[in-house]
């Protein structure tokens, strides 16, 4: 079954997040975009370990909401990969973004996924279609 090959592992020392509404959620893009799930790792996690990640394996010194690590052999739509998603960030961006804790989360998740499916965000035109995905 699909939704055994998402492992989701919520790293957070207070804060969590609906598990299985989340895989289902990560299991309807994949689907929708016409993916392949390979295995997909989520780890909701804090400011700190995704700040260290980006430090160390991007070299950006600074935090984020969301890292996407692709293991795909670079088979097109394939998802086989990790995504770490800051749960601080969420809960501090969520009124800003008028959703709740939850949403932003998911959001964040469903952010790093696109990456594994091959969305990028550098330019304006590609984080416009990038924000409409989500």
């Amino acid at each position: 079954m699909e939704a055994e090959r998402i492992d989701i592992t919520v790293d957070h020392p207070t804060r969590t997040i609906d598990v299985e509404h989340l895989r289902t959620l990560l299991l309807r893009v994949i689907e929708g975009e016409g993916g392949t799930l390979q295995a997909l790792s989520i780890v909701p996690s804090d400011h700190a370990t995704v700040h260290d990640l980006n430090r160390e394996y991007l070299s950006h010194d600074y935090e984020t909401d969301v890292l996407s690590f692709s293991m795909s052999e670079g088979t097109e739509n394939e998802v086989d990969g990790e995504v770490y998603v800051d749960l601080d960030t969420a809960h501090e961006r969520c009124a800003e973004f008028d959703s709740s804790y939850e949403e932003e989360a998911a959001r964040y998740a469903v952010h790093g996924l696109l990456h594994l499916l091959g969305y990028d965000d550098a330019t304006p035109d590609e984080k416009a279609k990038m924000r409409a995905r989500e």
